[in-house]
């Protein structure tokens, strides 16, 4: 008896996918770039940002021209879209340089970098150029000033009686004097006093005042880039004259300040 065939079923094969439309892939790509806008944003709001020095108040320790990397990590949180931010849990430590929004009274508005001088509780004070807290000389071997203006008014802080300099915020004057205690300025909770390295160039607290905490927005990390370039354009809205600094490098790489790069703080 012969043996049986088998029968060999055909399975049904499964229908090939349909074809991806332009649609799909104009979707799929706008999905993927609002990915990296939220990551873009959320590191910038809350992890580091990038900054350029667009002034000479805290030179020699940083140039104009530099471009920094600042940490917000644990200082600052901002909320994307908005000019919002909230103070988080780490606070600045004396001489550690920050970048902080500009007081009310600033001569500008732009966002400030200068160096913690007085935390909360010190007593300042200045005589002849040199900064005193708490009764001892501070330690300053970043100070850029010239001695011969030792005896100016800006130069003995905080100053007695009527004797205020000039460019100060009236705001400030008329405060100052409810902090002052035995000719020394004392630091209030949740302030800073900050300064410029470059003590005689440096748009300060000795002319408007504190910095409030929540003020604060972090402190440098590295400085990634350092360009030559006249000065004012660094300054905001000299976009096209920034480009051209830029592209400038590539014909003169002198122009790039190779030896700051990656400089820590």
């Amino acid at each position: 008896m012969p043996a049986a065939k088998s029968r060999k079923t055909k399975s049904n094969p499964k229908p090939a996918p349909p074809p991806h439309t332009t649609g799909d892939k104009i979707r799929r790509e706008l999905i993927s770039w609002f990915w990296v806008i939220l990551a873009f944003l959320i590191i910038e709001s809350v992890f580091v940002q990038a900054r350029v020095i667009p002034s000479a108040s805290m030179e020699n320790t940083i140039l104009i021209g530099d471009h920094l990397i600042v940490t917000l990590l644990g200082y600052d949180v901002g909320i994307p879209f908005t000019e919002h931010h909230y103070p988080l849990w780490r606070n600045p430590k004396r001489q550690q340089i920050i970048v902080f929004e500009a007081p009310p009274e600033a001569a500008q508005n732009e966002d400030f970098i200068k160096r913690v001088i007085g935390v909360p509780g010190d007593a300042i004070n200045i005589s002849r150029g040199i900064v005193y807290v708490n009764g001892r000389r501070l330690n300053e071997p970043y100070v850029n000033r010239d001695p011969s203006d030792a005896d100016s008014p800006v130069e003995n802080f905080p100053p007695s009686g009527n004797n205020l300099f000039e460019g100060m915020g009236p705001q400030w004057a008329a405060n100052l004097p409810k902090y002052v205690k035995n000719g020394k300025l004392i630091v209030p909770p949740n302030s800073y006093f900050a300064m410029g390295d470059n003590r005689d160039d440096s748009d300060d607290s000795r002319y408007w005042g504190f910095v409030p905490r929540r003020n604060i927005i972090g402190t440098p990390l590295f400085i990634y880039m350092s360009v030559r370039a006249p000065d004012e354009v660094w300054e905001p809205g000299h976009i096209g004259e920034r480009l051209g600094a830029y592209l400038s490098i590539l014909v003169h790489p002198s122009d790039m300040r190779w030896r700051r790069l990656f400089h820590t703080f």
